[in-house]
């Protein structure tokens, strides 16, 4: 059954065929949530809401888009919104990869250590993404984290994919400046 198909049975009120959507989309919008607010139970919370919306939306949905592009319009104007809401908060992510002691000390001990060089490494990329404007992040995230097309970000930002193209290069431009320092510090 194709994705249009499970969509009309959704509109009709098969709550199947809403699971099936939500499993479809739910790591993909949770993954941006996550990307843009950097905590995981905020990122949990919007994706709720996101498929509440979605929801109670869907009667209204035309099929003039697909139906991940306009889940993804759904997605961004509310995490938006609650980005407007709670600008001045500002929320860690989790450190939940630390792992569990084992038998060999010396390898728990390196293999400590390598995570938490690579969260400093992360907690360094999400700092040096939140001090980038939000078209910029939001565009870096459909992008590089999310792996949509061109095409795809530009159904969902309302932008033609020249802009796409171009605000992503600026974007990417913007967050090496910005990771320089750190970058050669450490030999690349």
């Amino acid at each position: 059954m194709d994705e249009n198909q499970v969509v009309k049975l959704a509109q009709q009120g098969d709550q199947e065929a809403f699971s099936m959507l939500v499993k479809s989309y739910q790591n993909k919008v949770f993954g941006l949530a996550v990307n843009i607010v950097h905590n995981r139970e905020t990122a949990d919370d919007l994706a709720q809401e996101i498929f509440l919306k979605v929801y109670l939306s869907l009667p209204r949905f035309r099929f003039q888009a697909e139906f991940g592009t306009w889940l993804y319009q759904i997605a961004i104007n509310h995490i938006r919104d609650y980005l407007r809401k709670h600008k001045k908060e500002k929320d860690d992510l989790r450190l939940d990869d630390i792992p569990e002691p084992g038998s060999e000390e010396k390898e728990v001990s390196l293999k400590l250590a390598e995570n938490q060089e690579e969260e400093r490494r992360k907690m360094l990329l999400r700092q040096k993404l939140e001090e980038m404007p939000e078209k910029y992040r939001l565009i870096l995230s459909l992008r590089d984290i999310q792996g949509l097309s061109y095409e795809e970000i530009g159904k969902i930002l309302k932008l033609s994919p020249g802009t796409v193209d171009s605000r992503l290069h600026r974007a990417r431009r913007l967050l090496r400046k910005k990771l320089a320092p750190f970058l050669s510090q450490e030999g690349g």
